[in-house]
């Protein structure tokens, strides 16, 4: 044989024991991006307060963006209509814009959007805050397209463009998708989750980073291309991941531990130094799938005094995260635009954090998909999985096609474990591993320690170390599952239990399904491998999940 043809077979000897030696090793997951976006909303009156005049909020937010050049950041400046029809605003913001600055739309509803649209305000002053008069889902789907068409209309009057972003606290479906599909907006950010806040419940939601929302819900994640409206909205105000959740317990309306700058107090906001330093760490070090995401900023209506502090504290430390590397500050509409040219459908994301900024042994993680979300909890040496919410498309607010007409807004997903509404203080709703006697009685097992890991580009793994073995939790898109195999033989479960009183949707557990029906959508957990258990009435446990050879594996599907 020919030297040559020697020297290609040796060669692609050489090269096909490259390529086997590369397929055995596990593929690295890319460094992702943790992204910032200061996001500062305009209001031109505050009723609230009489020393919050129209000239201070103005000041206000003039020292914001004073403080962004400063810092060599570009933000986001979300107009409501009052604000845009004001000549300052309109001065102050064209200027910014030529400095790369972004101005948008923020969308709560002022009595001069509702005169030049043509119909009547209802609300107690200028801006009045409550649901049924302040936010577009008090209006018709026809009001509600009408008070697009005169904002934008302005907007392009006074900028010579149309806004790329639109934000609120919370948005109907009916009015993103009329923004998305003729103005063709790029990015929307409501609302972090919260119970009851200003009379405005968002629950269950996609609990970070961002979604594409459904066409029939704005709140609920989307499965399908063909049933979301193209624009990611991104969740707002930077929450707590450990603290927020289950903040206010008892009082069903609850506190906020946010980025937000006016907040300073024990229990941790954006105005405490401590809390600040590490949420931020601990953000720009999570596991975090596809990428991670902090909205910073403040709304004008608290006003320069209430907030100077804050921000001055937080402005070096994350304009050091930028210089090193560690956060990409953008505007909303250029995280939008990247949203949508690296994902079709909503990515899988988490967040993951090993402790909080008390040092006292709780810590959290949340995993996120367009099927579901689950939310886990430590504290010192106790696990729960204290939250579910199942994703469906399929599932209308109850503002898509007529105007609310409460004081309050709720959105809400679909619940299979919920540890804020169906607990007490005294009693806690989770899912947690339980050892099992021969006769049934569970004594939940402790967990020592616990690490994160992704294996793929929707994949968590938990790995979590108790006195009897390893206790893994893989989560993907729409899955969980959840292997245990102690070193001695016993029997194991995954045990939910709730509060007594609590007003629970199960209808029926069967020994592969556990079905639920919330306003009279049926929805359901399916077990492919392990099957439920109702518990004893007895027994403060509602239904228990038993394993097949030592795997549950759930279909969030």
């Amino acid at each position: 044989m020919p030297r040559h043809s020697l020297f290609c077979l040796a060669a692609i000897g050489l090269l096909l024991a490259v390529l086997s030696l590369t397929a055995c090793q596990p593929a690295v997951p890319e460094q992702q991006p943790c992204i910032v976006n200061f996001v500062n909303f305009i209001r031109q009156t505050e009723p609230r307060d009489e020393r919050f005049t129209d000239d201070y909020l103005f000041q206000t937010t003039a020292n914001e963006l004073r403080q962004l050049d400063e810092y060599g950041f570009h933000g986001t400046f979300l107009l409501q209509y009052d604000a845009l029809v004001n000549p300052a605003y309109q001065q102050l913001l064209t200027e910014a814009m030529n400095r790369g600055h972004e101005v948008g739309a923020w969308w709560e509803i002022t009595e001069p959007h509702v005169r030049d649209a043509g119909m009547t305000w209802r609300g107690r002053y200028p801006w009045d805050w409550h649901a049924n008069v302040g936010f577009a889902t008090g209006y018709t789907p026809d009001e509600r397209e009408r008070l697009v068409d005169v904002y934008m209309a302005k907007f392009h009057d006074v900028f010579g463009c149309y806004p790329a972003s639109v934000g609120s606290w919370f948005i109907d479906a009916h009015t993103l998708a009329y923004l998305s599909d003729k103005y063709h907006i790029t990015a929307s950010c409501n609302c972090k989750d919260q119970y009851g806040t200003d009379g405005y419940t968002l629950w269950g939601g996609y609990w970070n980073q961002a979604y594409y929302p459904s066409r029939v819900n704005a709140y609920m994640p989307a499965q399908t291309a063909a049933g979301q409206i193209p624009v990611p909205v991104f969740r707002m105000l930077g929450s707590d991941p450990v603290h927020q959740y289950d903040n206010a317990l008892d009082s069903r309306v609850q506190g906020v531990i946010t980025l937000e700058p006016v907040y300073t107090g024990h229990g941790g906001g954006g105005g405490n130094r401590q809390w600040t330093e590490w949420f931020l760490s601990a953000m720009t070090s999570s596991t975090s799938l596809a990428f991670n995401y902090i909205q910073a900023g403040q709304e004008n209506s608290f006003g320069w005094d209430a907030m100077k502090d804050g921000l001055t504290m937080q402005m070096p430390l994350i304009r050091r995260l930028a210089d090193e590397g560690k956060v990409r500050v953008e505007t909303l509409a250029e995280s939008g635009r990247w949203f949508r040219q690296r994902y079709p459908v909503t990515p899988a994301t988490a967040v993951t954090v090993n402790d909080n900024y008390l040092h006292d042994g709780r810590s959290a993680a949340w995993y996120d998909s367009r099927y579901y979300r689950a939310g886990l909890y430590w504290d010192a040496d106790r696990f729960t999985i204290r939250d579910i919410h199942l994703f469906d498309e399929t599932l209308e607010s109850d503002y898509l096609r007529r105007a609310g007409t409460s004081t309050k807004c709720v959105y809400s997903t679909l619940p299979i474990v919920d540890g804020y509404l169906w607990s007490t203080s005294d009693e806690r709703a989770g899912l947690r591993l339980v050892a099992l006697d021969d006769g049934g009685k569970a004594e939940e097992i402790p967990v020592t320690a616990h690490t994160y890991r992704q294996t793929a580009a929707d994949a968590l793994v938990v790995e979590q170390t108790t006195p009897y073995g390893t206790f893994t939790l893989t989560f993907t898109e729409d899955k969980m599952t959840f292997d245990f195999h102690p070193q001695q033989p016993m029997k194991w479960a995954l045990e939910f239990t709730a509060a007594p009183r609590s007003a629970l949707p199960f209808t029926q557990i069967t020994d592969h399904e556990l079905t639920a029906t919330l306003n009279d959508h049926p929805y359901a957990l399916r077990a492919l491998k392990g099957v439920f258990a109702p518990v004893s009435p007895s027994s403060a446990a509602a239904w228990r999940i038993l394993p097949h050879r030592g795997k549950i594996l759930l279909s969030c599907k």
